[in-house]
């Protein structure tokens, strides 16, 4: 039978028949038998879980409602589906546990956009070699900002000691009371052991400073490659592809990352970074309002206290320097 033309009701002919679909509600599922899951590794959308008391090792994927970037490794998940483990099997990430502590960077200082490497990490572990590669100062103070920026325990491993001298950096560091481990190739990593059994420990670092021949030593099955160091451009060339747990046989968990060549801080703020520093945070109170804490603020509270001796100056000095390197990427 043909349909007539009205004039009357010219578009209505023609439209688009509506489909009839159930009305959305606001309620959300409970997900109250999933299971609970820590993310050990990532790679093109799946991702490697730790399931159960077992700790059964499981491959999930996101589901779709978490967003693009809301699972990294680290995190603390609830899970459903297939758990078992089983070879070819999938299971669904749900849900997102609130994080312990973040260490973010950006690409940049002036990027705005985070991009966060690790999750419920309680250590930071800034891997640099004394020689071959040289060390990068600036670099090391720039990690121990997003460090102490995490809430993390900052711990800097100086490798390659057979071949360089580690007594300037340790100085450096040292009216910082951060904790220094100083190894050589082949030499004795149990300093080393002892500092990260019981911890989840992320190692941090640019390319070539060893990172991967620790790993090797401390979990003899991770098997890693490693690098050799380019004779003309003296850096190291990347090993590490990708961000992954490893489980210590003496205690303890490692995160082992790429190597990095820049490590933004446009995430950082001042006040932040100053209350990782009990001693001068007090002592800022007494600063100005808009005070920046830098040694050409005028009046700036902390030189008050040097001069009246409740301050160290090396410890206000070294503050400083982080301060400072906040101010244009190290990539270099």
């Amino acid at each position: 039978m043909t349909q007539r033309y009205d004039a009357d009701r010219p578009h209505e002919q023609f439209d688009r028949p509506r489909r009839h679909t159930r009305p959305r509600t606001k309620e959300r599922p409970s997900y109250a038998d999933a299971d609970d899951g820590w993310v050990v590794g990532m790679d093109r959308g799946r991702y490697t879980l730790l399931v159960g008391d077992d700790e059964r090792v499981v491959t999930a994927m996101k589901s779709r409602p978490l967003g693009r970037k809301a699972v990294v490794v680290g995190d603390r998940v609830r899970v459903v589906g297939d758990t078992s483990g089983t070879p070819d099997t999938l299971a669904r990430i749900v849900e997102v546990e609130d994080r312990k502590t973040v260490l973010r960077r950006t690409a940049d200082d002036n990027d705005p956009i985070e991009r966060v490497i690790v999750a419920n990490a309680d250590q930071m572990v800034v891997v640099a070699a004394l020689a071959d590669p040289p060390p990068r100062p600036r670099l090391i103070d720039r990690c121990l900002v997003a460090a102490f920026d995490a809430g993390m325990t900052p711990l800097v491993c100086l490798t390659k000691a057979d071949i360089g001298d580690p007594a300037p950096l340790v100085a450096a560091l040292a009216p910082l009371e951060v904790d220094v481990v100083v190894t050589e190739r082949g030499g004795d990593l149990q300093m080393l052991r002892e500092r990260l059994r019981g911890r989840t420990s992320v190692l941090v670092g640019h390319s070539g400073v060893g990172k991967s021949t620790l790993v090797n030593a401390l979990v003899p099955e991770a098997e890693l490659a490693t690098g050799v160091i380019n004779e003309v451009s003296r850096r190291g060339r990347h090993t590490s592809t990708s961000t992954r747990v490893l489980a210590l046989p003496f205690g303890g968990w490692i995160v082992d990352t790429p190597g990095i060549r820049s490590f933004g801080l446009a995430h950082v703020s001042i006040e932040r970074l100053l209350a990782a520093f009990p001693d001068l945070a007090e002592a800022a109170r007494d600063c100005s309002r808009g005070c920046q804490h830098t040694a050409s603020d005028p009046e700036c509270a902390l030189d008050e206290a040097v001069a009246a001796g409740t301050l160290d100056p090396a410890r206000v000095d070294s503050f400083r320097r982080l301060l400072a390197s906040r101010e244009g990427a190290d990539l270099v």
